[in-house]
């Protein structure tokens, strides 16, 4: 297929001259907060100095949970939140979050068994659940699930959270921002702003150093690891919170095991890892926990981080694990609130907004997790209801992510899980001809939108096995992407399964079908 015309390119996003919030940071906090204001009616510009969730927001765990394990730290207040936020998303993207259940072998050794039982009873209770059933005790003697477990294991617990493709969810709150009326920047740095009376004067710098200015009357720092980074060196503002730079890292293995559940570890250094089924073929197997005091964007995994990682896990696993057996890993900076905790793993997960109105209002963002980003919008939003003179109130609570409501295929939802599974089965009804394990993956990555992406019936060519034209095509124009990297790594996790060859085969289609990224952002 030969390169697109520049008359079927999308027209790139132009910069307004002026607008009423600038958002910096392309992580899930600041495209959640873009989306919440662009609901409300606010024209709004985010600028993400790379890609979308190319750093803390693509690089986690991938849970929607309450943290069971912060209960420990007596942090009853963020396990609530989490928990009520966990039901709230799951029915708002059945397609890319869903249940999953975790069993924890018990260790004689570590929490006694009274301590986990008001745990998990705790877990149960502190708020509403529809969704999720509770927890129970488990004879791992006998049961498919205790079968990859050392035999000394002969009891666990089984407790309820969810699953997230996180990346996909940062990308489909910059998708529903952008239709309702946000500009999205990808590869577009702030760097420099300044109030000039009841106004921001900003610089925003593309890939190839051209620069623009734009006036906007509030300016949102979410910047994640970068957040106190940004306010003294671009807005030259003081810094009001001080952060931890944590360091999580995880590893990717070939399968451990058959079964749908997920592990989680108790460790002698009393920290917890978890082993979660991963892309089919695969298990997950995470987190450490280490002070960072390096370049943000530069963080890797060290080879003493992936000996620990095999360690615990081969403690509980009766098929050791290797650093050999490692396909892949990540590493992400998390930027979590100083409280003065000498254990990295006992910081606070919680967050802070620090509404700065001497003048031009500026928001800062500290902290936070995944599961509380949609909270954490709202209140950024109502926080700059009264200085920016908006009216409507909240709206996200109930409302579905793009692709998220699969109504028109399967009629009036149930429960997410099996909502989506009639969905697949609709699906694979219609469309006979494709490859059911195909079908599944774009199911979960694009939901009720997939028609999007096959195309209309003419997929084109077949760039890598499952990778086709018409889904890449869809990627650049709606979602973003402009890289290889990006559609491989984050809008979908198909690196995982192509061979370095057939990788290289999306990546020279990428370069000769795509303008490149420092010729592309339009200043006019």
């Amino acid at each position: 297929m030969n390169p697109l015309p520049p008359s079927a390119l999308p027209v790139p996003a132009a910069v307004p001259q002026h607008c009423d919030v600038l958002v910096v940071g392309g992580g899930i906090n600041g495209v959640g907060i873009a989306r919440d204001l662009a609901g409300r009616g606010l024209k709004v510009v985010l600028c993400e100095k790379d890609d979308l969730a190319s750093h803390t927001s693509g690089a986690s765990t991938k849970l929607i949970h309450g943290g069971l394990r912060y209960l420990e730290y007596y942090e009853f207040g963020l396990v609530r939140k989490s928990l009520a936020e966990r039901e709230v998303l799951l029915k708002s993207a059945p397609h890319i979050i869903w249940p999953l259940r975790f069993v924890m072998p018990h260790d004689p050794s570590m929490r006694p068994v009274w301590m986990i039982r008001l745990g998990l009873f705790l877990y149960d209770h502190l708020a509403r659940r529809e969704v999720l059933p509770g927890s129970g005790t488990l004879d791992l003697r006998g049961h498919a699930i205790g079968a990859p477990i050392k035999p000394r294991f002969t009891k666990g617990f089984v407790y309820s959270d969810g699953w997230v493709d996180d990346a996909r969810l940062v990308v489909l709150n910059a998708v529903d921002a952008a239709e309702r009326g946000a500009t999205v920047l990808t590869r577009c740095a702030c760097v420099d702003a300044r109030r000039d009376g009841a106004q921001w004067r900003l610089t925003l710098r593309s890939p190839a150093g051209a620069e623009r200015q734009l006036t906007a009357r509030a300016l949102i720092n979410a910047a994640g690891p970068w957040a106190a980074q940004f306010l003294t060196e671009h807005a030259h503002a003081p810094q009001t919170r001080a952060l931890r730079l944590v360091k999580g890292s995880h590893i990717v293995v070939p399968r451990m095991f058959e079964h749908d559940h997920a592990y989680i570890f108790q460790n002698p250094d009393k920290r917890i890892i978890f082993a979660i089924p991963y892309e089919q073929a695969f298990t997950l197997i995470g987190t450490t926990d280490v002070e960072y005091h390096g370049p943000i964007g530069d963080a890797h995994i060290e080879q003493d981080e992936i000996a620990y990682l095999c360690e615990q896990a081969s403690r509980y696993f009766e098929r050791a694990v290797r650093p050999a057996d490692v396909c892949w890993s990540y590493s992400g900076v998390r930027p979590l609130l100083d409280d003065e905790s000498g254990n990295p793993s006992a910081i606070t997960r919680d967050y802070s907004l620090q509404l700065d109105k001497a003048g031009a209002p500026l928001l800062s963002v500290f902290g936070g997790k995944i599961t509380t980003f949609r909270k954490l919008a709202e209140e950024a939003a109502d926080l700059l209801a009264g200085p920016l003179g908006v009216t409507q109130g909240h709206w996200t609570e109930g409302t579905y992510l793009p692709g998220g409501d699969l109504s028109a295929w399967i009629g009036p939802p149930q429960r997410p899980d099996s909502d989506f599974e009639r969905f697949v089965q609709v699906l694979q009804q219609r469309h006979p001809q494709r490859p059911p394990a195909l079908l599944r993956r774009l199911a979960r990555c694009y939901g009720a939108h997939i028609d999007r992406v096959l195309g209309g019936g003419t997929p084109g060519a077949e760039v890598a096995p499952g990778l086709f034209e018409s889904e890449l095509d869809h990627l650049y124009r709606h979602e973003w992407a402009r890289s290889a990297e990006d559609v491989l790594w984050r809008r979908t996790k198909l690196g995982l399964h192509l061979s370095v060859a057939q990788r290289e085969q999306v990546l020279v289609w990428c370069k000769a079908h795509w303008p490149a990224v420092d010729k592309e952002t339009s200043w006019s």
